[in-house]
Parts: structure tokens; sequence; C-alpha cells
């Protein structure tokens, strides 16, 4: 029977002792979304450059379609 209490007390003892009201992580800082935010920017400013190319090569196309 003592046994069966210092099991008993030895496995209570390790439950409570995993019940902590700590956070498991710490969220992450601010600046990982301040570099994605830049990064999409970035994006964005070149598919901006692109669609202006892309614009302008069909206007000429255009145009030289006109010509002839």
């Amino acid at each position: 029977m003592k046994m069966l209490t210092v099991f008993v007390v030895m496995v209570a003892a390790v439950l409570l002792s995993g019940c902590d009201n700590r956070p498991k992580t710490e969220p992450p800082p601010a600046t990982i979304f301040k570099e994605e935010r830049q990064a999409l920017e970035k994006a964005k400013g070149v598919q901006q450059t692109i669609d202006r190319q892309a614009e302008e090569q069909r206007k000429k196309m255009d145009e030289a379609e006109k010509g002839q």
C-alpha cells in the first residue's frame, strides 16, 4: 500500500509540474511582418513596371500594324 501511495504522489507531482501559465512560445517580433510587407510592396512595384512595359510594347505593335 505504501508503494501505491508513493506512486500516486509521484504521478501527481509530475502532472502538476507540467502545468504553468507561461506561454509556450513567444509571439513573433513585429520586424518579421515589416520585412514581409516590404517584400510585398517591392513585388507590387515590380509588377506595375512589368505591366507598364507590356502596355507600351502593345501600343508600339498596334502602331506598327496600323502603319503597314
